[in-house]
């Protein structure tokens, strides 16, 4: 199982990816808000999204854990 992090402190703007969804390495998961700018949180591998672990309207810190990937 892979977890993946968020890169930045900020809002979560959108979620891309649904829970049992296959993606592939590189798949945007969420979409975190941040100064006006949005980033793009990708899959570091594919797999299975497991599980997600924010929702949307959500305060995040930088290193998060946001989903998880088996």
């Amino acid at each position: 199982m892979t977890t993946i992090a968020s890169p930045i402190a900020g809002l979560v703007a959108a979620i891309e990816a649904a829970e049992g969804a296959a993606i592939e390495a590189g798949a945007i998961l969420i979409i975190v808000e941040s100064m006006k700018m949005e980033i793009p949180v990708e899959a570091e591998a594919a797999g299975t999204v497991r599980k997600l672990l924010v929702a949307v309207g959500e305060q995040i810190a930088e290193g998060q854990a946001v989903a998880e990937i088996e």
